[in-house]
């Protein structure tokens, strides 16, 4: 049973009002960005704020239609639109929506919120800045007073034709838009919020410019309800669009929680605020609205302004509600000039210019990875930027750790220091004929690769005996248990001697079910690196 908490009403009624006055302006362009249309922005904006806010895991976050979303509800709104067999069927796009919600809430049920957060940041950022620079991009044909093309590629080739042909009421007003949105005074923004303020303003001076593209006809009222359709030449569309959804939805809502956290200090679900926010957009899809996530800025307005709970976020949806209820015909006159200025402001908060400023003075992979992602994100899509560069990331990390593996197991220095006594002298005594290789942890299956060939050159130059120290590794990989076996068979063949010491019963498990210590019988198996180190010792030719 959800209980709610009424001890700071006050703070979460005026929280709320507040972030929904935010919400408003964004909503609308949101949904236009999509092409769904303003209305879908706003069904989205209530029914994801409010089910997010009643289901989810962070008492005080707003939830919406936020950038990442609406990048890709624009990409399948394309892909729908010039499939030849499916005659741009706006059904199919909800119904992706609703299985994206479905996916949100089996993520949260299996408890996968947890592993969301494990993404690099260089990707996050790679990837959020791509999709800032999309959403500008996809405005520069409306701030010139045309219609914007579907796709990011397509955008940037028509924007010569759109120039050559400019609109300058329209630019004049997109640009005062941006400029009254980024410099609105904060003191004033207590009162009416930057955007809020650019949507009016904007509005009201368009109506002495003459004529300019405005958004016209918005329905008013009650939502209809979008059942699902999914037919086999939509299937996989849908689906991949939903995973897309879904995925970078959770990513946008958990790293949303993480500021909520740091400003109320407090703990979010992770897995808990995937259910709620899954809840959301099923919703959204089933009522005609654009699919949403959890909104940072709509988020740190809300706290600023004294909301605390789920109280909050839910006043906000109701707000907007009333909105759509009672003022659909108003907002038919809002410039579509206007609504990109707005988003052109969306589109430059969203890019990471802190990363950006200070990524030279960091490692430059990590930088390199940004950049790959930021560009497959623009000019290819969004799950090939997130899949390539979460593989580029692990398989640097995997060289990264396997690199500091083998440095540790070369360093004979530190062997000595965490040698006893009796160790230090038998080391000493035989100086290079006894090699003892002493796995600090795991071994990484990159580090595995190079085990056999360090072993090798250590035989070759000149070591009689290698002791294999497994007292510090707690379980073993196949990969470190065929380097284990090509070890000892070398060692075998050069007429060498290996010990092994300290294993556990998982390790040793493992060595004799994948047959990887054949070559060193059991006499030559030891508790510790002192007994093998005696054994040794005695073996060493006279």
């Amino acid at each position: 049973m959800i209980k709610l908490n009424t001890s700071h009403l006050r703070g979460d009624i005026f929280g709320g009002l507040t972030a929904g006055v935010v919400a408003l302006p964004l909503a609308l362009a949101m949904g236009v960005a999509s092409g769904l249309g303003p209305i879908a922005g706003l069904y989205g904006a209530i029914f994801v704020g409010f089910f997010a806010a009643l289901f989810g895991g962070t008492e005080s976050q707003i939830s919406g239609p936020t950038g990442p979303m609406t990048v890709v509800v624009a990409g399948l709104v394309a892909s729908i639109a010039a499939h030849p067999d499916l005659s741009g069927n706006v059904a199919l796009i909800f119904t992706a929506i609703m299985l994206a919600g479905v996916f949100q809430v089996f993520m949260g049920v299996f408890k996968l919120g947890d592993y969301i957060r494990l993404v690099p940041y260089p990707v996050i950022s790679g990837f959020m800045s791509g999709i800032g620079g999309i959403i500008i991009i996809l405005q520069i044909s409306p701030l010139l007073g045309h219609a914007a093309p579907a796709g990011t590629v397509d955008a940037l080739f028509y924007a010569p034709t759109a120039a050559s042909d400019m609109n300058i009421m329209t630019l004049f007003l997109g640009a005062l838009t941006l400029f009254i949105a980024m410099k609105w005074p904060a003191k004033l923004g207590k009162f009416i919020p930057g955007p809020l303020a650019a949507l009016i303003i904007g509005t009201v001076l368009s109506l002495f410019f003459g004529a300019v593209p405005i958004l016209g006809n918005i329905p008013s009222g009650l939502p209809q309800i979008h059942l699902p359709q999914i037919t086999t030449v939509s299937l996989f569309i849908i689906i991949e669009a939903a995973f897309v959804l879904a995925l970078l939805g959770s990513i946008d809502s958990l790293l949303t929680s993480l500021v909520a956290d740091n400003m109320t200090r407090t703990r979010h679900d992770s897995n808990k605020e995937l259910i709620g926010q899954g809840i959301g957009n099923a919703f959204a899809g089933l009522f005609g609205g654009a699919p949403g996530a959890g909104a940072t800025m709509r988020t740190v307005v809300n706290i600023r302004t004294g909301g605390r709970t789920k109280i909050s976020g839910m006043i906000h949806a109701l707000f907007l509600l009333a909105v759509v209820l009672g003022l659909g015909a108003q907002a038919s006159y809002i410039p579509n000039a206007v609504l990109a200025g707005i988003l052109v402001k969306v589109g430059l908060d969203i890019i990471d210019w802190n990363y950006i400023k200070n990524s030279h003075k960091g490692p430059a992979w990590d930088l390199a990875l940004m950049v790959i992602v930021l560009g497959l994100t623009i000019f290819v899509d969004l799950i090939t930027a997130v899949a390539v560069g979460v593989i580029l990331a692990s398989i640097a990390f995997v060289r990264q750790i396997a690199r500091t593996q083998m440095e540790r197991l070369k360093q004979t220095d530190l062997i000595l220091h965490s040698a006893t006594g009796r160790e230090k002298e038998i080391l000493e005594q035989a100086e290079d004929l006894i090699t003892i290789f002493d796995f600090n942890g795991p071994l990484s299956f990159g580090a595995a690769a190079d085990l056999g060939h360090h072993a090798r050159s250590q035989l070759e130059g000149g070591a009689h005996s290698i002791i294999l120290d497994f007292t510090r590794m707690p379980t073993l990989d196949v990969s470190a248990a065929l380097a284990i076996e090509t070890i000892t068979g070398d060692a075998k063949h050069q007429n060498r001697k290996v010990y092994k010491c300290g294993m556990n019963d998982e390790v040793l498990g493992v060595l004799k079910a994948l047959e990887a210590d054949k070559h060193v019988p059991e006499s030559d198996h030891f508790a510790t690196r002192e007994q093998a180190l005696e054994a040794a010792f005695a073996n060493l030719p006279k």
